[in-house]
């Protein structure tokens, strides 16, 4: 594991070190799980837009003109 170096607010810290002694844990732990939650999200999202552009590509549905209600100048 390798180890960052944050530049936080000290107000910052010090209200992220009472919600981590409340939740029994370190800030260092919070900062883990919200990248770690940060990373699965993103690649869940990321997975998610592949399949849907997948299904764009293969389908064969025609749609025909659309009117979208919208004014263009």
């Amino acid at each position: 594991m390798k180890n960052i170096t944050l530049r936080v607010d000290e107000r910052v810290l010090s209200q992220a070190r009472k919600i981590a002694g409340e939740r029994s844990t370190s800030v260092n732990a919070m900062v883990r799980e919200y990248l770690d939650e940060l990373i699965r999200v993103e690649s869940q999202q990321d997975q998610a837009r592949r399949e849907l552009l997948d299904l764009c590509v293969q389908s064969q549905a025609e749609a025909g003109e659309r009117d979208w209600g919208l004014s263009w100048p």
